[in-house]
């Protein structure tokens, strides 16, 4: 039988243990506990091994401190073009004072949901629905700013919010693939006509170069004409002032020989004219023959007696007998 001290020793040493074990506390990695004394916090406990009064001190919260993702539920939103939209998101926090984050809100997780919901429906509220669909990125950072100061009285910090989904009407997304449609057959006149517009330009440099060109040749074929009509009057004028220099001298036969010339190429040309058909040549042979004979004493001074012979015998082959009227000239073919 064991007797009453005995008793007494193993409750007192079973206390020992027990308190022992309860002013000793263990605190993982990661977490943050809090303190209460007779209610009331007085200080957090870090990771590791921890002492407390035990009986007075006990553990309040055991708050998470690593960083953490809560997912925002989609919601409804109207735009400021009056469009519904639904968007979903998520949010990650970091616990940074622990005392703070127990005892300032009753619900952290709950409290940064509501939050969020709420200001998702502010930011995405005052922008139209293009602008919503494609300023993402100025929606998490708005977002962003907006929560994080709103939770920093909470001992904690927002690192990111992330819009994940945001869901048109179907009758939206069908009216915007008519409207992107649209657009892109658009661009595709407006291309093909900028095509064209290059293609008139071009035509139209082509054509005025080329008339340039021409306008030059012609130009260029003026300018040669008028050169040589001023060389065939400068050899013109160099072969009258020759004849008439002979005149001076008192050689008539170059005279002779000037008019002759003349003579026959007028005719010539009466017969080359094309609204001629019969041409009568009422001619004196007489003059005619004066003429050939003029010509043949100046190629006799020139060129010699054989030049003179030729001449001659030119002369008799070609002109009629005297009196007789010289016959018509056939009409040209």
């Amino acid at each position: 039988m064991l007797s009453g001290f005995d008793v007494f020793a193993i409750v007192l040493v079973l206390l020992v243990i027990v308190t022992l074990f309860a002013g000793i506390k263990t605190v993982p990695q990661g977490y943050g506990w809090t303190i209460e004394r007779f209610g009331k916090y007085t200080r957090t406990l870090k990771p590791g091994l921890n002492l407390i009064v035990p009986y007075f001190d006990r553990v309040g919260r055991k708050m998470n401190m690593m960083e953490q993702v809560i997912s925002i539920p989609e919601q409804e939103v109207i735009t400021k073009d009056n469009a519904t939209v639904t968007a979903d998101g998520v949010a990650f926090f970091q616990v940074f004072e622990a005392a703070r984050a127990s005892y300032e809100v009753a619900n952290l997780e709950n409290a940064i949901t509501v939050l969020t919901m709420t200001n998702i429906r502010s930011v995405m509220g005052s922008m139209d629905l293009d602008q919503v669909l494609s300023h993402r990125d100025e929606i998490n950072e708005r977002l962003l700013r907006v929560v994080d100061a709103a939770v920093s009285p909470w001992g904690v910090k927002v690192n990111r919010i992330e819009i994940k989904d945001i869901v048109p009407p179907a009758d939206l997304v069908e009216a915007m693939g008519r409207q992107m449609k649209a657009e892109r057959v658009k661009r595709a006149d407006i291309l093909q006509a900028e095509g064209q517009r290059q293609s008139e330009i071009l035509r139209a440099e082509g054509a005025k170069q080329s008339q340039i060109l021409q306008a030059e040749g012609r130009r260029e074929a003026a300018f040669r004409d008028a050169e040589a009509r001023e060389r065939a009057a400068e050899a013109e004028a160099k072969a009258t002032q020759m004849v008439s220099e002979a005149i001076a001298k008192g050689d008539v036969a170059a005279l002779n020989y000037f008019i002759a010339d003349k003579y026959i190429k007028a005719f010539g040309q009466l017969a080359d004219a094309p609204n001629q058909k019969v041409i009568m040549l009422p001619v004196e042979a007489m003059s005619l023959l004066s003429s050939l004979a003029g010509i043949g004493e100046i190629a006799k001074a020139t060129f010699g007696e054989s030049a003179a012979s030729a001449a001659a015998a030119a002369r008799r082959g070609s002109v009629p007998s005297a009196g007789t009227t010289p016959p018509a000239v056939p009409p040209r073919a």
